[in-house]
């Protein structure tokens, strides 16, 4: 989107996402069709990952396994004014370019009670009807602590991204670091238009475990426990049959 915001760059991190790439980016094309960037990162997909995504983003380039330093790499290559992150998995409400430039406030300066980062509140598509209050008390948390996770899309002004020098090095818990760094510029806009992200993860494992999963992770990684050793914890989730029939 060009205003007075500038232009917005969305940035997608991927890995093994044939069955849903194509419904991700085709979800984007009207933010596209305003003048929104699109950049995907493939981290060594072998499910034809990066082939779908190009007819749907301007640039698709190889990264890293480590999100961290994939988001990274494809924000060096982002041409915007404002950056989005956004899960493979994840999509937005509608004329989340309009709720950024607004959220903002149209401040791109480190100015005194301007914002320059944000994300947006969260709902989970999933089979458990307690994902809703799950992720009701995501979004409060965030609001509360000013700490954002990854499934909530989370945008920033390039000056403010590239002053905390972008997303720490880590396969795990960067949305929580960058967030931590983020807070010392201003705190976050939150957007209570829901990103909707999968909730595949907790379909597969079950809610409590699931959040059992989370809280042990997340503290551990307060308490300093290296960020490669949570993230063997946390895994990944097998492809699902749909996910298995896409591929080549």
């Amino acid at each position: 989107m060009r205003s007075d915001m500038g232009l917005l760059s969305i940035v997608v991190p991927a890995l093994d996402e044939a069955a849903i790439i194509a419904d991700t980016l085709q979800a984007l094309a009207p933010l596209r069709a305003r003048g929104a960037e699109i950049i995907v990162v493939d981290a060594g997909s072998s499910d034809g990952t990066a082939a779908l995504a190009r007819p749907f983003a301007d640039r698709v380039i190889a990264g890293p396994r480590n999100r961290g330093a994939a988001m990274n790499a494809g924000a060096a290559l982002c041409i915007g004014d404002v950056f989005l992150f956004l899960h493979a998995d994840t999509t937005l409400p509608e004329r989340a370019d309009h709720l950024i430039a607004a959220a903002l406030a149209l401040r791109l300066s480190h100015r005194r009670g301007g914002r320059v980062w944000g994300r947006f509140d969260l709902r989970i598509a999933g089979q458990h009807p307690l994902l809703a209050l799950v992720a009701l008390m995501i979004s409060w948390r965030s609001r509360l602590t000013g700490i954002a996770t990854g499934d909530q899309a989370i945008f920033v002004t390039r000056k403010a991204f590239w002053s905390i020098g972008g997303f720490p090095d880590l396969p795990l818990m960067e949305d929580i670091a960058l967030s931590r760094k983020l807070k010392r510029l201003s705190r976050p806009s939150c957007i209570a238009a829901p990103a909707v992200t999968s909730g595949r993860r907790w379909d597969y494992h079950g809610l409590w475990h699931t959040i059992a999963l989370m809280w042990r992770l997340r503290l551990a990684y307060y308490l300093g426990v290296e960020p490669a050793r949570l993230a063997l914890a946390y895994g990944r989730i097998p492809p699902s049959p749909a996910q298995r029939s896409a591929r080549p």
